[in-house]
């Protein structure tokens, strides 16, 4: 079991070594400043943790930003940059919110690491920026649009992250997921957001990527082994993980 993507942070947990150790494996993305060096301290501290460095696009950036992610990067357990990408729900501040993102895909490209995409109301920007990126392996977080989209995102050298969202009643992402090969897909949380049912409204932990696997089994009609084993080899694959 390996959550793709989670916030544990201490400023929402105060049982984290508990929670990680209830799963192989947690990737923690950090979005601003402090969370990033949380990253990295909770990375140091457990073997099972690993994370990736970026600034949300909701989040203030400056060069000293840019030059703590690039400078652990050489970590081993650094496998990615992200949180990144486009929210135009929250922040209307597009031209400002492209060019943190562009800067931050510019240094994925350099050091060839894939990169975690925030997209909310900014589909077809992030899509047109992301395009220009062919080589970079890309993490399309907390994937809740049309199979058109999930097809032309893979077709970009991407996967998708599925999360409890698959799981909410009148969810329309089980149609997408149907139509979608297993090999795309990776399983996350987004801790301690968006738990899944039936524990939707209280605090999401790592563990609960069982019921969002449970889900995508149940909808492809396949066993929940074959889901978490095809989900755990992608996610390897995308953030060369050494487990």
């Amino acid at each position: 079991m390996i959550d793709t993507h989670c916030h544990v942070f201490k400023e929402y947990y105060d049982n984290i070594e508990e929670i990680i150790n209830k799963v192989d494996v947690v990737i923690i993305s950090g979005t601003n400043d402090k969370d990033n060096q949380e990253v990295i301290n909770l990375c140091n501290k457990y073997p099972n943790v690993y994370g990736t460095l970026g600034i949300h696009p909701t989040e203030e950036i400056s060069i000293n930003s840019l030059k703590f992610i690039e400078e652990n990067l050489s970590n081993k357990k650094i496998v990615g940059i992200g949180e990144i990408g486009l929210d135009y729900y929250w922040n209307k501040n597009k031209e400002e919110q492209i060019d943190k993102f562009i800067k931050q895909l510019d240094l994925a490209l350099k050091y060839n690491k894939p990169v975690v995409i925030h997209s909310r109301e900014a589909t077809n920007d992030t899509y047109e920026i992301l395009k220009n990126y062919p080589s970079l392996k890309k993490d399309i977080h907390c994937f809740s649009g049309s199979l058109e989209m999930a097809k032309n995102y893979i077709k970009i050298n991407s996967y998708l992250g599925i999360g409890g969202v698959l799981t909410f009643k009148n969810s329309k992402l089980k149609e997408v997921i149907k139509e979608i090969d297993l090999k795309y897909l990776l399983l996350e949380t987004d801790s301690p957001f968006l738990t899944p049912e039936p524990y939707r409204g209280k605090q999401n932990e790592p563990y609960n990527i069982i019921y969002v696997a449970n889900k995508i089994a149940e909808v492809k009609n396949i066993s929940l082994d074959d889901v978490l084993k095809q989900t755990s080899l992608n996610a390897k694959d995308l953030f060369d993980i050494i487990w």
